[in-house]
């Protein structure tokens, strides 16, 4: 397999970190920063937790009465049974009101409950009609009864214990659960609410020191902020403020974390919300939380809304199933009014993030709402030596370690590789025990970003093997002999991701542009690895799948979208059809005629016939260099460019190092420690062709 680290269409970056002339923001004036903390926040916390305490209180008087009008052991008894025993002077104290009678006996009554019988001291009964003669008729039975009345008030009492409190309770358990649903981020009454976080000063900063790698973006944001510091110095040449600024790139290029710098640096309030929290599974949600969000950036004025992943809602409008009745248009219909709609919305900046661009509504991306697109590019030499500095702050770096040579060996990553290339160079050097981290560490992790991490446990037949060292010899070779190809930077052998070898290339500067003769170079490299199983081996296997794949592919994009065929010219074929709503391209449109399909496919043909002749021919004239480079693989399993172009002058390669030493040292190994002769396992001019390898795995 072949790997060829190359970029297309980057735009250079000027690598320098920026940051350093940071902007002082003075305060608005009368306006307390949104970092400090504010009275009124404190003051309806403690107003509802008086509430909850004014609540809690009732619930206890509640508790309390009940438990003291139900314990009180009083059995309701028949009229007849009360007035059985006041006849036998069994009565010793009485209680009347109106109708109501409860009191007690001298000497406890069985009573009969239900089915069972009870002994009653204290008792209860309910009379017929009013009596006001029943004290005077009790007190001729018997003068020792204590007879006692209730009077107006204390009815009132008990009405208001058994009938008001309990509606004032239910009432107040009402209220509490209505702003507690008002108050939740998922309560029922809350989902029309905007779901943003206001960023504040007492979270850790990120400024832009801590960007590298954009400074072309840097420099506008740098601008946005400027505009709400001092609106003045541009409204005075009748200029105005812009409405919005869209961060553009794919991902791991640092848009958030632009946006995150932005918070830092500015010193007004910022909103920060994802795409995504706007699409509930209520209709109308979304809009009402937009608006809901504009109307909080009114309020705190000047300030700046980020809506990271904005795609999720801004994608194009009627490709939706809904059609015009989609939610999410209905979401982005109310951001387009919001964003520049008949209400302006002075003071208040959008900022937004996405990495499909191509899917975006253009009523979003017109002038008046976005009116800056910050294109955040993958970052070019500088770049990446600018943000391995900022990533390697606080790691203990070895005095090998030159960022600079790793950055070259790094094209095409992102801000985000580079920084988990150096977060898995700590952990290798933290797993080995070592006091820093050393290139060796370095360029480790970065052939584990890159390639794959390694199969050491993956045990391959000898014959495997050997056909795995010659062909990753061919790439090697031709890619040597071929002057527009890019360098040779690495081959090896041992299992890495899903192939059995790699040979890497790594071009010498950042590339934006390809030539035709560039491309011919790429395919006859790719076509190298199958050349020699076709002239070694005098058999093919499947290894070569992956790479007969992208050579097939740069040769169709050659002929049909580059013009770089003479027969049919400078033509475009085959449009794409994408769907907006599944984001990619799931056919291709056929707008040519069959006779231009056949032509199309005997110029791709032509081009792979040519650059496999082209291989073929280096191979065959250079067959006891590339055994030289197969058997030194077969004993050292990796070799770089310099082993591999010291293999090529009939030089001696030095013994195989130990780098397992502390601080990326290398000392040769011992004589028994050696790897066998290749006599056992490299191919002799002699040997006959073996048989084709395992179709499970490809060399590819």
């Amino acid at each position: 397999m072949v790997r060829q680290m190359d970029e297309d269409r980057n735009p250079k970056q000027s690598g320098k970190d920026g940051g350093k002339d940071k902007l002082k923001i003075p305060r608005s004036g009368g306006r307390r920063p949104h970092g400090e903390s504010q009275g009124g926040g404190t003051q309806r916390r403690g107003l509802r937790g008086g509430f909850i305490w004014i609540v809690l209180f009732l619930i206890t008087l509640l508790a309390v009465s009940l438990f003291w009008g139900r314990n009180t052991g009083e059995v309701e008894i028949l009229y007849y049974v009360f007035w059985q025993e006041a006849e036998e002077a069994n009565l010793s104290s009485l209680t009347i009101d109106k109708r109501d009678v409860r009191g007690e006996f001298k000497e406890d009554i069985v009573v009969p409950l239900d089915e069972e019988s009870r002994l009653v001291k204290k008792f209860k009964t309910w009379l017929p009609a009013e009596d006001s003669e029943l004290p005077a008729k009790i007190w001729a039975i018997d003068r020792e009864v204590r007879i006692g009345s209730k009077g107006e008030k204390s009815n009132w009492g008990g009405f208001l214990l058994s009938t008001m409190l309990p509606i004032l309770f239910l009432v107040a358990i009402m209220i509490l659960f209505m702003r507690q649903m008002e108050a939740g981020g998922n309560r029922a009454f809350s989902f029309g609410r905007s779901k943003a976080k206001l960023i504040t000063g007492d979270r850790p900063k990120v400024t832009f020191e801590d960007v590298a790698g954009a400074d072309e973006a840097k420099e506008e944001l740098q601008e946005v902020i400027e505009f709400l510091s001092d609106p003045r110095k541009f409204q005075r040449l009748g200029g105005r403020i812009p409405k919005g600024a869209l961060l553009l790139g794919a991902p791991g290029t640092g848009k958030t974390l632009l946006a995150r710098a932005v918070a830092g640096e500015a010193n007004v309030p910022f909103f920060s919300i994802s795409g995504s929290d706007f699409v509930e599974m209520f209709v109308g949600v979304g809009a009402s939380r937009v608006r809901d969000l504009f109307d909080q950036g009114k309020k705190h004025a000047p300030c700046i809304i980020f809506i990271d992943e904005i795609d999720a809602v801004g994608r194009h409008r009627g490709a939706g199933v809904g059609g015009g009745h989609d939610e999410r248009e209905q979401t982005m219909n109310q951001l387009l009014v919001e964003m520049d709609g008949f209400e302006s919305n002075e003071g208040v900046i959008l900022l937004a993030a996405t990495n499909r661009p191509d899917v975006l509504d253009p009523a979003l991306l017109r002038p008046g709402r976005f009116d800056r697109q910050i294109v955040v590019d993958m970052p070019d030499i500088n770049g990446r030596e600018g943000i391995l500095k900022v990533h390697t702050r606080k790691i203990p770096l070895g005095q090998d370690v030159e960022l600079r040579t790793l950055a070259r060996g790094t094209p095409g990553l992102s801000g985000a590789d580079l920084a988990n290339v150096v977060n898995e160079a700590a952990l290798l050097a933290a797993r080995k025990d070592r006091a820093n981290v050393t290139m060796a560490d370095f360029e480790e992790a970065r052939d584990k970003v890159m390639m794959g991490p390694e199969r050491k446990s993956m045990l391959l037949s000898d014959d495997e093997k050997k056909r795995t060292a010659f062909h990753e010899a061919g790439h090697a070779l031709v890619a040597r002999y071929i002057p527009e190809a890019d360098p040779l930077h690495k081959v090896t052998i041992v299992p890495r991701g899903r192939a059995l070898g790699v040979t890497w290339l790594l071009p010498v500067d950042d590339r934006h542009n390809f030539s035709q003769s560039m491309l011919d170079a790429k395919i006859a490299v790719l076509l190298g690895g199958r050349a020699v199983e076709k002239l070694i081996f005098n058999d093919l296997t499947n290894g070569a799948r992956e790479d007969i794949e992208k050579a097939s592919s740069i040769a169709r994009k050659m002929v049909c979208e580059w013009g770089m065929s003479e027969a049919l010219g400078p033509l475009n074929f085959g449009g794409k059809e994408e769907q907006i709503f599944l984001g990619r391209e799931i056919a291709q449109h056929r707008d040519y005629s069959e006779q231009t399909a056949v032509l199309i496919d005997e110029e791709v043909r032509r081009i792979v016939d040519k650059a496999g002749t082209r291989a073929d021919k280096i191979i065959n004239e250079n067959v006891e260099k590339l055994k030289d480079v197969a058997n030194a693989l077969l004993e050292r399993e990796i070799l770089d460019r310099e082993q591999v172009e010291k293999i090529l002058r009939g030089e001696k390669l030095d013994p195989p190092r130990d780098e397992s030493v502390d601080g990326g040292s290398s000392v040769p190994k011992p004589e028994s420690d050696k790897a066998p002769e290749p006599a056992d396992t490299t191919l002799k001019e002699n040997d006959k062709p073996v048989q084709a390898g395992s179709e499970e795995e490809s060399h590819a």
